[in-house]
Formats: structure tokens, sequence, C-alpha cells
């Protein structure tokens, strides 16, 4: 397969801007068009822009400033060469939608009394994290890596296990965080997982796939809101919105 065919969606519009900068007449420090604006030309989804951009700001082509926009760097610019295995953060978070929400229903049916017992006990670790303002975020991934493993399948605990360390190890997942100065998001987050749990206690499969999925949109509305960078007041849930769960 050429590595044109590799090229992620992201890439290949990070690389149409990267030549719109270069060909356009743009000079170190003009502003740049917004992503609302790009979004809107091209016909694609916010989320798509925003991961774009994040590459762009990496390779050294557009600086941002919060409440600001984003505006043609002064720097050296790189080659545009992200690695093929750095994946998009709202992609990463898309999938995670699609494959947690479908565990956390079956998880339901399977779940022991030890399972929630160790769920518990992860949601009063993250619940003191959060407390203490530390920004760690393993008691977060264990508390997925359980319900996983409440499953009873080792191909699912892998498949949850890959995806956490594509998010830790992803230049364009911490490019995003960079972005995001307010962490009071996280305890939104807290409740979420509390609903979890408490649908996993019950062993209803319809409102544990439900409540994942929300969690997860809630996830995906909240980073996308926090690391806008031209638009403080962006309203989310008016782009790429995703169906609830069956």
């Amino acid at each position: 397969m050429s590595s044109d065919a590799q090229k992620r969606r992201y890439q290949e519009i990070a690389e149409l801007l990267a030549r719109r900068i270069a060909e356009g007449g743009y000079k170190p420090g003009d502003k740049f068009p917004t992503e609302r604006q790009i979004s809107v030309e091209l016909g694609i989804s916010r989320s798509l822009v925003r991961e774009a951009f994040i590459m762009l700001e990496i390779e050294g082509y557009l600086d941002v400033r919060k409440g600001s926009g984003s505006y043609v760097a002064t720097g050296e610019k790189i080659s545009l060469n992200v690695p093929k295995a750095d994946f998009g953060p709202f992609e990463l978070l898309q999938a995670r939608q699609l494959l947690e929400s479908s565990i956390a229903g079956f998880a339901a049916s399977t779940i022991t009394k030890s399972d929630i017992v160790q769920l518990r006990e992860t949601l009063e670790l993250e619940r003191r994290a959060i407390e203490k303002g530390e920004e760690d975020y393993a008691a977060d991934r264990q508390f997925h890596l359980l319900i996983a493993e409440a499953t009873q399948n080792s191909v699912l605990v892998d498949q949850v296990e890959d995806l956490w360390d594509k998010r830790e190890t992803s230049s364009m997942w911490a490019r995003l965080h960079d972005r995001i100065f307010d962490l009071s998001y996280r305890a939104k987050w807290l409740d979420d997982h509390a609903e979890i749990l408490e649908a996993l206690r019950h062993r209803n499969a319809d409102k544990a796939r439900q409540a994942m999925w929300q969690h997860l949109e809630n996830v995906r509305l909240t980073l996308l809101e926090l690391s806008d960078v031209g638009d403080p007041d962006f309203d989310g849930y008016l782009y790429t919105p995703a169906r609830a769960a069956p």
C-alpha cells in the first residue's frame, strides 16, 4: 500500500491547508481562517479540522492563541511528517465510543461482586486525584479496563488497552490537552463513571451501554469546546453529533 493510501483523513486536510499557507500569499503573523470557516468551506466536521490544525501547530505552520485564533507561524516549517501511528484524538474517541459502549453492555451480564468492589475502589481513587488537582489519569484508565476485564474476554481487554496506549503515546492528544487550562470538567466525567457503575451494579445492559456511550460523547464535546482557541463560546454540539447507542 502506498504512503498516500495510508494517510489519515486529518493528515490530508493538514497538507491541503499547508499548501494554502505556502501558495496563498500568507505572511508570518497573518491571521488564518478559523476552524469554523474551514469546516463550512470543505464540508467536513469541526473535529476533523481541529485535528488538522493541531497537526499544523505541531509541524510549525500555525501558532495558536487562546481566545484569538490561529496565525501563520514565524518559525521554520517542518515537513508534515506526523508518524502514521499517531492517531487523531477525536478518531480515537470515536473508536472507544463504539467499542466500550458494547463492552459495558456485555459486562452487565458477566460482572461479579468482586468486579463491582474494584470499580468502586477505582472510582474513589479518581475522586481523590480530582480533589487534589492531580492530572493523573491512571484511575480513569483503570476504571475502563476493569469494565473490559469484567467481560472475562481477554481480546476485548487487549483492545481497550491498545486504544488507551495509543492515546498516551499520541503527540496529537498531548497537544490537544496543552490547549486546555480548565480541568473542572473532570468532575463531570466522574459523575458519568458513577452512572456507568450503577447500571452495571443493577446488571442493566441497556443502561450500561447508553451510559458509556454518553460518557464518551461528553468527553468528545467537552474536549472539542475547551480546546477551541478562536471561539471560546463554540457550540460543540452543533458539529458531528454522535447518535445514541442502540
